[in-house]
């Protein structure tokens, strides 16, 4: 299973917000990352910054492509412009994906 990690920052006095978001994340969000494969999906954060991590079951190219194609995700982005500051890759449309550089198993 491939892994994939992501960063983004949140805007200054948006945090509280930024949880309860997540926390009432949409139905139709949660059933786009299950068709995308995704798996083990956490956020973290620190200060302003949040780091995301999860395991794409179909593979990285296949779980960026369907967020990609869909509309919810646009619809997701849209929301959350107002709380967080993130630049997505021009290629895949999908958070830049971080280079892992250690793994302990």
């Amino acid at each position: 299973m491939e892994k994939y990690a992501w960063k983004a920052r949140i805007l200054d006095g948006q945090i509280e917000e930024y949880k309860r978001r997540h926390r009432e994340i949409w139905p139709e969000m949660a059933e786009v990352l299950k068709a995308a494969g995704i798996r083990n999906y956490s956020i973290w954060l620190v200060g302003n910054t949040v780091f995301g991590y999860y395991e794409c079951e179909k593979g990285r190219e296949y779980t960026a492509r369907t967020q990609k194609e869909s509309p919810v995700v646009d619809k997701w982005n849209e929301y959350m412009k107002d709380v967080m500051q993130m630049e997505m890759d021009p290629e895949t449309g999908a958070q830049p994906l971080m280079q892992q550089i250690w793994d302990f198993n």
